[in-house]
């Protein structure tokens, strides 16, 4: 005579183990799935902000390029006034964007040096020439945002508002 086993304590132990190990398993899974869909996220933010940054600094180039291409006068001071002055706007320009888009502290700092400063040569070689003054500056810590770049944190705000889904494999455990 056969005797099952199916009701003995070992064999609800394995049972329950093997349970409890394939809950873990999918637990894990989404997590991981979660974990590189954020990572992800992250990721395109940062390509978003570096093409930001590269479509901003070609436009600086192109500007500050068709600027400097003035026609001869004769005088030579004013010619050199002609180009450089749109050569220190072009490092202006792309200074704010390093200060728009940059993490690197040091770096953000030399870029707000370099619009100080670059905006103080602009006005003392038009004083020289006896031009008129630019327009007034806004500081370099006043740069706003061309293109408000996502942050991770608003993608992940979504997951503590019940938007976040279970799998199928999930929702069948319960």
């Amino acid at each position: 005579m056969h005797t099952s086993n199916r009701n003995s304590p070992t064999a609800l132990a394995v049972l329950a183990a093997l349970a409890i190990a394939s809950a873990t398993f999918v637990v894990a899974e989404e997590t991981a799935t979660a974990g590189s869909a954020m990572a992800q996220t992250i990721s395109a933010g940062a390509e978003n902000s570096e093409a930001a940054f590269l479509d901003e600094n070609n436009a600086a180039l192109t500007k500050m390029m068709n600027a400097m291409a003035v026609k001869p006068t004769g005088d030579i001071d004013h010619d050199f006034v002609a180009m450089m002055e749109p050569h220190h706007q072009g490092a202006i320009d792309m200074a704010q964007a390093e200060l728009r888009y940059g993490k690197n502290e040091q770096l953000r700092r030399i870029a707000q040096e370099i619009v100080v400063e670059q905006q103080q040569e602009i006005v003392a070689m038009r004083l020289a020439l006896g031009e008129p003054l630019p327009p007034p500056f806004a500081s370099p810590t006043q740069v706003p945002p061309i293109r408000p770049s996502p942050t991770p944190t608003d993608d992940m705000a979504s997951m503590s508002r019940g938007s976040m889904r279970m799998s199928p494999s999930m929702t069948k455990m319960k």
